[in-house]
């Protein structure tokens, strides 16, 4: 998938969990917050990124309103439900969360263990 589409499904969300853009140029983009850092690239081989099969990404957020808002985003810039926000309580009595799939087929989830 091209970088612009990428950039357009991705950036939206990132204030919603912390991170800000700290770099784009035609090889990928990055993105981070304090210490922790992420980027989407293009393939070093050129060919289409592929989705790894049982992995995901998941953002740490502070309370049940960041996860609500980040999936809001990631469905209104193509993103496509993959878990609704709500209760995971085979996780944890307070886990949080919510899965997305990006336009390439990337899971990301944003996730709290906070009751409120």
């Amino acid at each position: 998938m091209m970088l612009a589409v990428r950039s357009a499904s991705t950036t939206p969300f990132c204030p919603i969990v912390g991170f800000v853009s700290m770099a784009e140029d035609e090889g990928g983009l990055g993105y981070g917050s304090g210490t922790f850092h992420f980027s989407v690239q293009v393939p070093i081989d050129r060919e289409p990124a592929t989705v790894g099969n049982g992995s995901h990404i998941a953002f740490a957020v502070e309370d049940r309103s960041m996860v609500d808002r980040f999936y809001a985003s990631a469905l209104e810039h193509g993103g496509t439900d993959d878990g609704a926000p709500g209760l995971r309580p085979n996780y944890d009595a307070n886990y949080y969360g919510a899965f997305v799939r990006d336009p390439d087929g990337h899971k990301i989830e944003a996730v709290t263990y906070s009751a409120k």
